[in-house]
Order: structure tokens, then sequence, then C-alpha cells
């Protein structure tokens, strides 16, 4: 647990999953998003009770707990005095603070879950602003939550070994499932539906301007393929390259057909003794 307390209401809060820079405590507040330097401090009360204890005490007379000082247990770090204090520590062993945090303010607002309807609430992944369906765990990332949230998806399943790290896709061949159209919980319009990198086979619902809907187990999948090394196909890739350059080489034809008419249509206007009125002007401006 990494504590930080707000300076004006010493409201506290738990930012050991929290990968925003900053966020807004309950006073209004902006709280920086930063490790706390810890200081050396003497042992004076019981991290379980709070209770006053001896100097070199092993236990609390009061509730029978043991005071822990081995350096290498110490990892709690006090928000008010930065004394050092065990992980389990309800209170401060030096200055005797409660350590008590609260939940951060979330944004968001309810919405209707695209796939089964119910309402989903506004919560939190790591600081990551969402709506999770409590009847199909599906999510719903606002914005541009959505690479946020694969981001901390992908270094969760990292962080637990590589025989983790198998993807899992229900199949490379999109076609093969059933399509079925989503609407947005924001505005209420179908959503496109896309393939993740355009080869892993992973299908998800995406509204251009709100956010991404995952169904509860696109997420892990979508994870699963980057860690396998998954990346857009390259045949995809060519294709697109081709695509993108057959689009400029017809509009720069577009272009030099339309200078040509109106080149001709110029000519024509001059020949018939209207070069000198509007339409002689335009002509000009436009060639």
């Amino acid at each position: 647990m990494q504590l930080v307390a707000c300076q004006n209401c010493h409201t506290q809060y738990d930012v050991s999953l929290i990968l925003a820079d900053s966020f807004a405590c309950q006073c209004g507040e902006m709280l920086e998003n930063k490790p706390l330097q810890a200081v050396d401090a003497s042992i004076h009360r019981c991290g379980a009770c709070g209770a006053q204890v001896a100097g070199e005490a092993e236990g609390c007379d009061y509730c029978g707990s043991e005071i822990v000082r081995d350096p290498r247990s110490l990892s709690l770090i006090c928000p008010e005095c930065f004394a050092r204090n065990a992980d389990a520590s309800r209170f401060c062993t030096a200055c005797g603070v409660a350590f008590r945090p609260q939940p951060i303010q979330v944004q968001g607002h309810e919405l209707p879950c695209p796939a089964c309807g119910r309402l989903m609430p506004a919560s939190h992944v790591a600081g990551i602003g969402l709506n999770e369906c409590p009847g199909c765990n599906g999510l719903w990332a606002p914005g541009e939550n959505f690479d946020h949230v694969v981001s901390r998806a992908t270094e969760a399943r990292r962080s637990g070994g590589a025989n983790e790290q198998t993807p899992r896709v229900r199949g490379s061949n999109p076609n093969a499932q059933r399509v079925q159209y989503r609407k947005c919980p924001e505005c209420d319009g179908f959503m496109q539906r896309r393939n993740y990198r355009k080869s892993s086979g992973v299908i998800i619902d995406v509204c251009n301007e709100h956010g991404t809907w995952l169904d509860a187990d696109e997420l892990e999948q979508i994870a699963g393929f980057i860690l396998s090394g998954g990346e857009t196909s390259s045949v995809l890739k060519e294709e697109h390259a081709t695509s993108a350059a057959e689009a400029s080489a017809a509009a720069a034809m577009a272009r030099m057909r339309i200078q040509r008419e109106n080149r001709a249509l110029r000519h024509d206007h001059r020949r018939g003794g209207l070069a000198g009125g509007l339409v002689g002007m335009l002509l000009e401006i436009l060639s």
C-alpha cells in the first residue's frame, strides 16, 4: 500500500494502483501521485492498535501484537510523518496517526450496458476511469482510456510469468464469429466492429466519439495477443500501403483532370466574349 495524504484536510488515499500523475482530493485540492521519501523514526506505538509501547518492546501489552522492527518488513510510509511502518499496520508507530485511506473520486456516470442492458456504475481500475457491467462483466472504456486499460492489463499478465503469456483468442477468423452490432451507451448509435490490430481475431466495438466496448474475456485476449508478439499482419500493412498509394495517385489524377477541364472551359468562355465578366474571373481563380 502506498499512501498519500492531503495537506489541507488530511484525507488519505491509497495510490498503489493509480497511474495518473495527480488527482483531486474530496476537498478540491489537487494531490501529486509521487513516491514518498521515508525517514527512520523511533517506534513509540503499536502498529495494530495504536497504543504506546516501550522503546525496546517486542510486543504490545494492550493487544498482544508483535512490534515489527525488521527494516526489510517496513514498506508502508506514513503520509504525515514519513516514518517506515509494516505494511499491515493500522496506525503509524512513530506519530500514531491512523491509516484510513478513502476511495478516490471517480469521474463518469452510470451507463446502460451495450450487451445486456443493465446499468454500469462508474468505477476505475488502476486509476483509469471506466464502466464495468455487473451482469455480463463487460467493460466500457470512455475516450482514450482503452489504450491505458490495455497497457495495464498487459503489464499485469506480463508479471504473471511466461506461462501466462499464451494468447487466448477465440479464433483467427472474425468472419466465423456471430455478427452482432451494439449501440454506444453514450449516444445510442451503432458502434463499428473492429478486429484489434487487424489480425488478432478479437473483435471490439468502437464508437469513434465516445469510447470502446470490450466483452468479458476480450481484454484478457488482447493482452495475451500482445504478449505473444502479435502485431498487425504484414499482408494487411502492405495492402494498406498499396491502397493509400493508389488513393493518392487517384486524387492527383482527379486534380489534373479538373485543371484541364477548367482551362478548356475558360478558353471557350473567352472565345464567347465572357472572359472579362464574373464567370471569367472565377475561371481564372479556379485554374
